[in-house]
């Protein structure tokens, strides 16, 4: 059996966090970081990159790059607001009037759910490779003020990712969970939800295990990048006003804004005043035009009063729903990147006069609360119970377009709650159940889950036929809602997800869509891998050619050195050509002359290192002047040795290798070193002569050979018959 790991399928980052020893842990994901951007891009060879190489890619490709997809998921396409629609990927109305997000470079187009499964998908990978096994569920967080629409896509997200969602649970409720975990007594706790792109604020009573949502409220689309949009805007307006170009008509200069203002954001977290320099902006027929701009806090949170009015107003709600006044407040818990704005800080402290809990992690807290949920399915943690709620009112419309309540907003769930109707019209047959969730009175202003019909009632005067509905909320927050006609027992039930913007069918593709795409690119992976490390092995050959030369000399194993350049010229063509079979074998030959050439280089450095060590030896034995005479006695190597090679040519000017007796330089071919000394003048005999058939050793060669005779005719090749093995023996 597989895992199941807790997500926090985030606006801005996503977390995933999993139990283990009873304590949830936070898993850091392949490039090592906790927090990984709810970004995916695609590069020119079409790799999908998610993450922080995403996001690298968001200025220089912006039309293949996407983020804020949360803001997009189970929202069809005519509730979008003209600042929802300005990104600078595109996004388009399907035929069912729903979101489709355009890759240009793929030349096909994705539902939102879609991208965030492949968000998903990053996540429970990086915790497959940690815990070692397949991770098989998930609990995924979503705002508490998402609607059932919304839950729903998130759920179908979890689906095409290739997980079994366990449960779908309410962001401030997790965050509730990671902080009073271990906590006994009694606890009335507010969690301040500001996240990228959501709002959240919710009111709970925690103790002894228990954990009661007593109130919930926010704003979906308000976070932290609205704010973010004040400053683009007011950096936007600027430039306009002096160069007369509004920089939000250009892919890439509304992409480099939006970076720019989320730093300056998070500068002005921590000092006064900020400086905004972005050069090369654009361009006209001038040259090109740059942006410099100065922002101090006052201006920042002068321009964002309109945003603070939006985040005052759910947490009265939230406190009037909960039926308590803002001093019965025990904890204020801050959740989110966005909470860490001093204003933010401010405006909550305005209504509770308590000083924010810091003991939590703003950006790690929401997915530790779903790790714990997932060790309560699980069965890892024992004696917690959640008791959450949901966020907004379920109802039917009815006569006149107005909307009938069943399910209050903040009621406790699960919960199944039913209520009478009847018919409109005489002699109806069919009633239709319009389904809607909200807050107000007439139906044109909430929002519609779905329609289905009731057939079959018997003809019969208006008001006559008793048609029972029933709504059904389950601990996801996914409604189920059926209706019965009472006289002849017929029944429909339908399970509410027209709203998710995906039918099963469609569903069921994007999963088979996701697994193979999952294949295709493990292989261009290992692709791209291979490339990669046969990049690397011809710059490491290259770089062993200029050391070579730099340390040993021009000269130096020469037919080695030109097989190594061969070999690297071959790599380099069969790469250009992309020939994945020519790519091996030249990659094999390079490998196998990169060891012949360090093979090599060992041979000298423990020559050199031999001769080293028998100078200090003869500088320690060896007077330096003659106790008598009072001469230098000191000759130098060369001098004493000859010009000789590694070969043997030329030495022996002093008698050659047999003195002093036992020196220890590598003999010929298998031997390591020389056997007995000869008198003076003589070579000493070879310790092993399976290199010299039919030789008795170099003694028999009287008088040595100067190394000034070195090159003479009559020693350039004393044996022209000989054998002398291969390079590797001389050692």
């Amino acid at each position: 059996m597989g895992k199941v790991v807790g997500i926090d399928l985030g606006t801005t980052n996503s977390v995933v966090a999993v139990m283990e020893g009873g304590k949830p842990v936070v898993i850091a994901n392949a490039e090592g970081m906790r927090t990984t951007p709810s970004v995916i891009s695609f590069s020119k060879e079409g790799e999908r990159l998610v993450g922080q190489m995403g996001r690298r890619q968001a200025v220089l490709d912006p039309k293949n790059t996407f983020y804020n997809i949360k803001r997009f998921i189970g929202r069809p396409y005519r509730e979008l607001s003209e600042e929802d629609r300005r990104v600078p990927y595109s996004i388009r109305r399907n035929e069912e009037g729903n979101i489709r997000i355009i890759s240009p470079r793929l030349e096909r187009e994705f539902a939102p759910e879609e991208v965030s499964a492949m968000i998903i998908r990053k996540l429970a990978d990086g915790a497959s490779r940690y815990l070692g096994q397949p991770v098989t569920g998930a609990v995924i967080t979503v705002p508490a003020y998402f609607n059932d629409s919304q839950r729903q896509a998130t759920r179908d997200a979890g689906r095409i990712a290739g997980l079994d969602v366990k449960r779908i649970l309410n962001e401030p409720t997790a965050a509730s969970l990671a902080y009073g975990l271990d906590r006994g007594q009694r606890q009335r706790i507010l969690v301040f939800d500001l996240g990228g792109g959501t709002f959240d604020v919710s009111i709970l009573n925690v103790g002894d295990g228990v954990f009661e949502v007593l109130s919930t409220s926010g704003d979906t689309q308000l976070g932290g990048n609205d704010f973010d949009r004040k400053i683009v805007n007011w950096l936007a307006e600027k430039f306009l006003a002096e160069e007369g170009i509004d920089l939000r008509r250009e892919r890439q200069s509304l992409q480099r804004l939006t970076e720019a203002a989320e730093k300056a954001k998070i500068e002005l977290s921590g000092i006064g005043i900020t400086e905004i320099n972005l050069p090369f902006i654009t361009a006209t027929e001038d040259g090109p035009k740059h942006l410099e701009a100065t922002l101090t806090r006052g201006e920042f949170e002068t321009m964002c009063g309109e945003l603070l009015e939006r985040l005052r107003l759910p947490v009265r709600r939230a406190i009037n729903d909960a039926r308590i006044y803002p001093q019965d407040i025990d904890e204020l818990v801050l959740v989110g990147g966005s909470t860490r704005m001093p204003m933010v800080k401010e405006l909550v402290q305005s209504f509770i006069n308590r000083q924010p809990n810091q003991n939590v992690n703003p950006d790690e807290v929401v997915a530790v609360g779903a790790a714990v949920q997932a060790g309560i399915i699980a069965g890892d943690v024992r004696d917690v119970l959640l008791l959450d709620v949901t966020p907004l009112s379920l109802g039917l419309e009815t006569i006149g377009g107005v909307m009938k309540p069943l399910i209050p907003r903040n009621t406790p769930v699960p919960v199944r709650k039913s209520d009478i109707f009847s018919t409109g019209e005489s002699n109806q047959t069919l009633v239709e159940i319009h389904v809607l969730q909200g807050e107000r009175q007439m139906s044109e202003g909430n929002k519609s889950l779905g329609r289905f019909k009731l057939m079959g009632i018997p003809p019969a005067p208006r008001g006559v036929p008793q048609i029972q509905v029933s709504f059904d909320i389950d601990s996801n927050g996914i409604l189920q809602v059926s209706a019965l006609d009472r006289t002849t027992g017929r029944e429909q039930t339908v399970t509410i997800q027209g709203a998710s913007t995906l039918s099963d069918a469609e569903i069921d593709r994007m999963m088979e869509e996701a697994e193979e795409y999952a294949q295709l690119d493990s292989q261009k992976k290992a692709k791209v891998d291979r490339r990669n490390q046969t990049e690397s092995l011809v710059s490491r050959a290259e770089r062993k050619l200029r050391e070579v030369a730099i340390d040993f000399g021009m000269y130096f194993a020469d037919r080695e050195r030109r097989q190594v350049e061969l070999y690297i010229r071959d790599l380099k063509e069969a790469l250009e050509a992309q020939d994945d079979r020519a790519i091996d074998l030249a990659q094999a030959d390079l490998q196998d002359s990169l060891k012949v050439l360090e093979q090599e280089i060992k041979f000298r450095l423990r020559e050199e290192g031999d001769d080293d060590l028998f100078k200090s030896v003869k500088e320690t034995f060896t007077d330096i002047k003659d106790s008598i005479t009072g001469e230098d006695n000191y000759r130098p190597r060369d001098d004493y040795y000859g010009q000789g090679d590694r070969y043997g040519n030329g030495y022996g000017q002093q008698g050659g290798y047999g003195q002093p007796p036992g020196y220890g330089q590598s003999g010929y071919g298998q031997q390591r070193g020389y056997g007995q000394p000869n008198p003076p003048g003589n070579y000493s005999q070879s310790g092993n002569r399976s290199s010299y058939p039919n030789e008795q050793g170099y003694g028999s060669r009287p008088g040595g050979v100067s190394g000034n005779e070195r090159n003479s005719p009559r020693y350039s090749n004393p044996y022209p018959n000989e054998d002398f093995g291969d390079d590797d023996e001389w050692l």
